[in-house]
């Protein structure tokens, strides 16, 4: 009797949230991960009160409990893929030790892992399931593996980054389990190391030792920048949708209408990214998880968790600076975890390509992203070159530093910018080859079009606007 009540007890709670959802126009699982986001902060209250620098051992079980109950409240059963996964981990670990055999099969287990759960609940739209917390948690696993073999080498022997992310101990399955399923990093990152998790549940990352860090103001700033990210999306995703983007009415348009179209719902369909990592950071931050020392001037940085620059992010009328501001600590891993240690390579551009591939396979099975990444690849390529020639042809310097002129290049780069960013954007959203094809067709596959011409031009333009006495300074 107690069980059927607990059932309709269940039953009749996802049909409050369907109906809410409905109201407010999203879906039941959006809500859900909305909730479970927001749900970061009495979580980090009660950490912070109440479990600060208590027995280790109980902050790792609230870690793990908290994590699970998100994952039962946002996918039902489906949370035991990730538990499977966290336990055959720790397997790895204390079986195969600190081998390159346990890197490996870590790498090829849990990548094939979440390759399975692409191919298995692909769909042509973009869903909130179990796979997209799970992306998070693959990267966290691998980069674990790395660490813990990092710990067993000569400290001489590994670059300043590797000597700090080492993990030297050996981790307990309450370890791995509280690192992997932490709440303020779950759902949606950010990425963090098991080192820095140590030192948080330890009482480690406060700027006043001993005592609880002063977080709670930084934490509020970033929670309500991700709440008025949140309100401009909701009010411009009114007007600005995927669904109209792939209509026939957006077809019937002029080519100038099509192309603004784009680059206005390119940047309106990144605020749902920026608003979720803006405020999961709060929750790193209010926990002491973002502490991340003190500057010159001896003032506590809490930015050790953020996954956006949003000044750079707004204001950078380059494809770099977009880069550099958004999804930072994903990127940060890609570079630590895998770009760093293609060095045996011997050739930079072919470990970048090969970086931009992986993020791209990480994301997804859909070809969709792997256009995106290729389109960013060649982007940055033309923008580097462009940047250079601009620095070293005199006339080009000359025009460039014309005060006057500024604010007209400035409005220039940033319309370009934002156009092909939007562009680079469309197959990375619309997944699908018969819509994002759709969409280039008919503005006639203009950066693909206007990039490439650029990467065999602009060598042919170098030639005439830069002097041999400058290529000569530039080659000693």
């Amino acid at each position: 009797m107690a069980a059927a009540e607990g059932g309709t007890g269940l039953m009749w709670s996802g049909l409050s949230l369907a109906k809410a959802a409905e109201a407010l126009g999203s879906s039941e699982q959006a809500l859900r991960l909305i909730l479970s986001i927001f749900l970061g902060y009495p979580l980090a209250l009660f950490q912070r009160y109440v479990l600060f620098q208590k027995e280790i051992y109980l902050i790792h079980l609230y870690d793990t409990i908290t994590g699970l109950s998100i994952a039962y409240f946002n996918f039902g059963l489906q949370f035991f893929h990730s538990l499977l996964c966290v336990f055959i981990q720790f397997l790895i670990l204390r079986l195969m030790g600190r081998t390159v055999t346990a890197v490996c099969t870590t790498f090829c287990f849990q990548m094939a892992y979440l390759m399975a759960g692409y191919y298995f609940t692909a769909t042509e739209h973009y869903d909130i399931k179990w796979t997209m917390p799970h992306c998070v948690l693959t990267l966290k696993l691998i980069g674990l593996a790395m660490d813990y073999y990092d710990g067993g080498k000569d400290m001489e022997s590994l670059s300043p980054d590797q000597q700090r992310y080492a993990v030297r101990g050996v981790p307990t399955l309450l370890e791995v389990s509280g690192f992997s399923y932490f709440y303020g990093a779950f759902m949606v990152g950010p990425q963090f190391p098991m080192g820095q998790y140590h030192k948080l549940v330890r009482g480690e990352l406060t700027d006043v030792p001993g005592q609880r860090p002063n977080s709670f103001v930084p934490a509020l700033n970033r929670l309500f920048l991700g709440l008025f990210f949140l309100a401009l999306f909701t009010v411009a995703s009114l007007y600005v949708s995927d669904e109209y983007l792939v209509s026939d009415n957006y077809l019937e348009q002029p080519f100038w209408f099509r192309c603004l179209y784009i680059l206005v719902w390119g940047k309106v369909i990144l605020y749902k990214y920026v608003t979720c990592w803006l405020v999961m950071e709060g929750v790193c931050i209010l926990t002491g998880l973002g502490y991340n020392g003190k500057d010159e001037n001896g003032k506590p940085k809490w930015d050790a968790c953020a996954n956006m620059k949003v000044w750079l992010f707004e204001t950078t009328p380059f494809f770099t600076g977009t880069i550099a501001s958004f999804n930072i600590n994903t990127n940060a891993w890609v570079a630590r975890y895998f770009f760093k240690r293609l060095k045996f390579l011997g050739n930079k551009l072919l470990s970048q390509g090969l970086s931009l591939l992986f993020l791209a396979v990480w994301h997804g099975l859909h070809c969709g992203y792997l256009v995106c990444f290729q389109m960013e690849f060649l982007i940055v390529l033309v923008e580097r070159q462009l940047i250079n020639l601009a620095r070293d042809s005199p006339p080009l310097s000359a025009l460039a530093s014309v005060t006057v002129l500024r604010p007209l290049f400035y409005v220039l780069q940033q319309t370009v910018h934002l156009m092909f960013m939007g562009y680079s954007l469309v197959p990375f959203c619309l997944f699908t080859w018969e819509k994002w094809i759709k969409v280039y067709s008919s503005i006639y596959f203009l950066g693909h079009v206007l990039y490439f011409s650029l990467l065999f031009v602009l060598p042919y333009v170098r030639r005439v606007l830069v002097p041999r006495r400058e290529k000569l300074k530039k080659a000693e």
